[in-house]
């Protein structure tokens, strides 16, 4: 199957950030959202993006225009009914993925895939909701979307090769490296990000190193471009909390249990970056 025209569900943050890496690859777009105010706001983040490039000199203004001309907007779930590949790009919420998914499933013809970019439910479960489970499958990206190379691609218990194949060559047509995962919790990245992340809070409560020297050693001592504490605050720390609660729940295994000081800091709202203090202010 050739995939000409993509679908994507959310003009959030992963859903506009897709829709720029298949509109500059030469792919058509329809980006669906709930409001017209939504939509805007997600064409005029990807405009904003691209002329970012423009500065770096990496694309021309030609090629920004072409990359906004494939990009179609809307509210109506029908215009999805052109694409060969739905990807839904919603919150992080398994009741409204489900909704989201069997509203699509009605309406798409049989031989559509569906991806989800959940970056942590079950691809097998989400399948179950629709009448495809053989073209169900996880493509997770990575934030910011135009500039991660991963797509992590996550096989249910049911998708088929076939379903596999065509979207692993979509994700190479887009530049990115693609690897293929077994549906469980967290898949590969944050399967070992977060428990990092969480011995990085343990090491802190004991008071081995401050917060500066510890992510000066991962990022010295391992190459990371960003220390695990640094990385907690930017992703939020109830984030990474809630990541750890799953994993011990779904795992039932101790070595997931979230550290009594990243709890204590989620409890006094120090969120990170978006309350302007976690473990750094800002």
């Amino acid at each position: 199957m050739t995939i000409q025209t993509v679908g994507i569900i959310g003009a959030g943050t992963m859903g506009n950030g897709i829709a720029q890496a298949c509109a500059v690859s030469g792919i058509n777009v329809v980006m669906v959202d709930i409001s017209d105010a939504a939509v805007q706001k997600g064409i005029a983040t990807v405009a904003g993006s691209l002329d970012r490039l423009i500065k770096k000199e990496k694309i021309t203004a030609a090629d920004k225009d072409a990359a906004l001309a494939r990009i179609k907007g809307s509210t109506r779930y029908e215009d999805l009914q052109s694409a060969q590949l739905v990807i839904e790009a919603a919150t992080e919420n398994y009741e409204l993925k489900l909704k989201i998914l069997k509203q699509a499933d009605a309406l798409l013809a049989p031989e559509v895939i569906i991806a989800s970019n959940t970056s942590s439910i079950s691809i097998t479960k989400l399948a179950a909701a629709t009448s495809r489970a053989d073209k169900f499958i996880g493509m997770h990206f990575f934030n910011p979307v135009p500039m991660m190379a991963l797509v992590e691609i996550i096989r249910g218990l049911q998708t088929s090769d076939a379903t596999h194949d065509a979207v692993k060559a979509l994700a190479e047509r887009l530049g990115k490296s693609p690897i293929t995962v077994k549906n469980a919790p967290g898949f590969v990245v944050n399967r070992i990000l977060v428990p990092m992340i969480n011995e990085a809070f343990f090491v802190l409560a004991e008071g081995l190193a401050t917060p500066e020297d510890i992510d000066a050693g991962m990022k010295l001592g391992c190459n990371q471009p960003i220390g695990p504490l640094a990385l907690a605050d930017m992703v939020g720390l109830d984030v990474c909390l809630a990541v750890m609660d799953v994993y011990l729940a779904e795992f039932g295994d101790s070595k997931y249990r979230a550290c009594p000081l990243l709890k204590e800091y989620v409890a006094a709202g120090r969120l990170g970056r978006k309350t302007g203090r976690g473990v750094y202010s800002y």
